[in-house]
């Protein structure tokens, strides 16, 4: 059997035989163990209808076992963070041994066998009932990078609870480690906040939304969109990730794209003017006022995160901040004036040194858009999401800011996946699920700036060198033009498992076992999950864009 995982380990060696999964087999599993274990069993029992027992030791019949083995100290639970997730994987005729020092690498290693098996025992219900063969393999793993995840932006296009638990299976089959959820943005506000009821009364949905590629000329839908989480909702998301030792990131952007703030709180802004929420899609002008009650209301809705997320790292957006209404305000500019600040341009970086020092005092870290090093710069301990020019990942690292690489033109997935005119409506761009093959997070001009780590792995830095670190790399789910799961799916599916070997694996590993080679075999186990995935030749028929609302549109 070819051994086509996704992403590839760091090491494999195949061996003879297989492994027969049956009902003779065992779980054994103890301490921190137990937990992945059950995972385990309970996909296989979905996927198998095997019902293998987890116990805490073998049994005096010597039945065949997969055995959970914890070696050595448990390291300390840091994020992000490689050795967390290294893992051993034995498959022998006799029996599988899992060992890892962790209990995410055992999760990591459950998501290797599930791969392993038939891509038929994926499904959430047996289609072929019974034992099941499994190729002897050894498997030495770990990521080269801590850091490996999606944003999905459920601002845009709201998507329901489902479908976040959905992609956080996904994305666990997949190896990622983060997931990031836009929440709130110019088109809607999508959780709750206590005090602060308007935010999901008026802000969390907009009367309609502009048909095509987002112009007022093309007209509108005449459809009211929107929704919101609840507060249980998240802390559900957060748990089920936990779960799977996933970390969900929340994002609440300021103090730009805050229509949907606006809407509900006109005082909060500049100019004390109602305007609805957006119903295009684009950069406002609307900003938050450095005011103190715009300040008191960004620190009620970081409360408000921190207790709900258990990310030690909250994203605050800051991106796409226009100084025009700042500019054109009279307490703005004196506001300025009083802070010390040389111009009005360096407003937002008074307000994200603001939200930084708040977040600092629940210990947590703020990540924003690579927009927060201008103007007056970014605090120190705050992480820098490269999405604009992949040079300024170099820069950050430079100036001392761990950076997260996300550059548009490498891990946009709301790109155009190719050149096809049957391609459905996207944003612009061209991402082929090759550019995104070949892209390496940390090229030697990037880690150069910083100083270096062991072999294949990203360098891991010294905060008293003054050089900061790259924590690893981030595909974004930008949903302007995808209005559900299946267009997200679409978007998304097979270059987010391409994404997903790059933060993973080495680059010697990339080289030498191309993801390209082994997708046809990977989109076996996509169909097995329902993903509405673009086929490597292209869209079918029921997936093209047609000459409606979902044409293809280029801007560029």
């Amino acid at each position: 059997m070819p051994v086509d995982l996704v992403p590839h380990p760091l090491s494999v060696t195949e061996l003879p035989g297989t492994f027969l999964l049956s009902d003779d087999v065992v779980i054994v599993a103890r301490g921190s163990a137990t937990d992945p274990a059950w995972l385990l069993h309970d996909a296989l029992r979905a996927g198998t209808g095997l019902n293998i027992p987890v116990t805490a030791k073998h049994r005096n019949d010597s039945s065949p076992s997969i055995t959970f083995t914890q070696t050595g100290e448990e390291p300390p639970d840091a994020f992000p963070s490689t050795a967390i997730e290294r893992y051993r994987l034995d498959i022998r005729t006799d029996g599988v041994t899992i060992e890892s020092s962790h209990p995410a690498g055992f999760v990591r290693a459950v998501q290797t066998l599930r791969q392993l098996l038939p891509p038929s025992t994926l499904r959430t219900a047996p289609v072929a009932p019974g034992p099941v063969e499994v190729p002897c393999v050894s498997i030495d793993d770990e990521p080269r990078f801590g850091w490996r995840g999606v944003m999905l932006d459920v601002a845009r296009h709201f998507q329901p609870k489902e479908f976040v638990l959905r992609l956080i299976d996904l994305a666990a089959l997949h190896q990622l480690n983060v997931i990031h959820l836009h929440l709130t943005d110019d088109q809607g506000w999508r959780l709750e906040v206590p005090g602060w009821p308007k935010l999901t009364e008026i802000g969390s949905w907009r009367s309609e939304t502009v048909r095509g590629h987002g112009r007022a000329a093309n007209g509108f839908d005449g459809t009211p969109h929107g929704g919101y989480y609840s507060t249980d909702d998240l802390r559900e998301i957060v748990a089920y990730a936990a779960r799977r030792h996933i970390t969900v990131v929340p994002e609440i952007d300021m103090p730009g794209h805050v229509r949907a703030v606006l809407a509900a709180h006109p005082e909060l802004g500049n100019t004390g003017q109602q305007k609805p929420v957006a119903t295009t899609f684009g950069i406002f002008s609307e900003v938050l006022a450095p005011t103190d009650e715009a300040l008191a209301f960004a620190r009620d809705v970081l409360d408000t995160v921190v207790d709900i997320f258990d990310s030690p790292f909250i994203h605050i957006g800051g991106d796409e901040c226009p100084r025009t209404e700042w500019e054109e305000s009279d307490a703005a500019r004196a506001r300025a004036r009083e802070l010390g600040l040389s111009d009005v341009s360096e407003l937002q970086s008074w307000f994200t040194a603001q939200l930084a020092d708040h977040a600092r005092l629940h210990g947590r870290r703020v990540i924003g858009w690579d927009e927060i090093l201008e103007d007056g710069g970014a605090p120190r301990d705050a992480v820098v999401s490269v999405w604009r020019e992949f040079a300024t990942a170099a820069k950050a690292v430079a100036a001392g800011h761990d950076v997260i690489v996300a550059p548009q033109r490498a891990v946009y997935l709301d790109w155009y996946p190719s050149a096809d005119p049957d391609e459905p409506l996207h944003i612009h761009g061209h991402t082929p699920l090759e550019t995104v093959a070949d892209f390496d997070p940390a090229p030697a001009d990037v880690s150069e700036a910083a100083p270096q780590g062991d072999g294949d792995h990203a360098p891991a830095g010294d905060p008293g060198t003054g050089f900061g670190r790259i924590f690893g790399v981030q595909a974004q789910l930008w949903t302007e033009y995808m209005p559900t799961p299946r267009s997200v799916e679409y978007a998304a599916f097979p270059r987010l498992s391409a994404v997903a070997d790059m933060a993973w694996a080495s680059m010697d590993n990339r080289q030498h076992h191309p993801v390209t080679t082994r997708m046809p075999a990977h989109l076996q186990r996509l169909d097995a999950v329902g993903v509405n995935y673009r086929p490597l030749d292209g869209p079918r028929p029921w997936q093209r864009g047609g000459t409606g609302d979902r044409a293809r549109f280029d801007t560029r």
